[in-house]
């Protein structure tokens, strides 16, 4: 398949939530490899919404939406498209080093090659010394910080980031957007993060606004 290929390609999409919420309006983009692109506007703006259509968990009320450098659907998860979502989202039974391997074990990997990958995963984001504990005795940042750590342990082809700097301090909050461009930057991938944080757009390339569930662009290169 042609790397020359959208990985995203959105025609006229809308989402509606019942008859009267509209989440989205008629967006149309394309997201190439290696696009850098911040999504930022007010809570219930629709962040969320285009994050999750991009990603396969949703579906459009209206239009095309379709992942031309990827597949179908069905192929999206847990390999090429990877999702930090903004709330929990590790599974409590799991350990911190078995829930950062789960997408390569569900990939077919054996455990001791999934381990071994996620474990150089939870050291670049050093948390090596929390790999056998639970969900439960993490703090939320740890938690969201183990989270990324899963979402780039199969080197997805599009990496989409929900508010992932939220629960954390300024300093963690910036290593985590180091690593988001470092482990992008390595494959080629898109990455695609909604944020509320501006220091943090300023950092990728392009900048959408979203405002009652309209997309514009505010710049499509960093501005400094």
């Amino acid at each position: 398949m042609s790397i020359d290929l959208a990985l995203v390609r959105c025609r006229n999409v809308t989402r509606r939530y019942g008859s009267d919420a509209t989440a989205l309006h008629e967006a149309s983009f394309e997201i190439r490899a290696g696009d850098r692109i911040a999504i930022t506007g007010p809570s219930g703006s629709g962040k969320s919404t285009l994050l999750h259509l991009l990603a396969g968990l949703d579906e459009p009320s209206s239009g095309e939406l379709s992942w031309p450098a990827i597949g179908e659907l069905r192929t999206l998860r847990p390999g090429p498209v990877a999702v930090v979502f903004q709330g929990p989202s590790l599974l409590p039974p799991l350990s911190v080093l078995e829930n950062t391997a789960l997408p390569l074990v569900l990939l077919g990997k054996t455990d001791a090659r999934a381990q071994q990958r996620a474990r150089r995963a939870l050291a670049v984001l050093d948390l090596e010394e929390l790999a056998e504990k639970l969900p439960d005795e993490l703090s939320g940042g740890q938690a969201q910080r183990v989270a990324i750590a899963r979402a780039l342990v199969a080197e997805p082809r599009l990496i989409l980031a929900d508010e992932p700097t939220s629960q954390l301090d300024r300093e963690n909050g910036q290593h985590v957007i180091d690593v988001l461009l470092a482990a992008a930057s390595a494959t080629g991938a898109a990455l695609v993060v909604a944020t509320h944080d501006l220091a943090i757009a300023e950092q990728l390339d392009e900048c959408w606004s979203m405002s009652d569930g309209i997309i514009s662009t505010e710049w499509r290169v960093a501005p400094w």
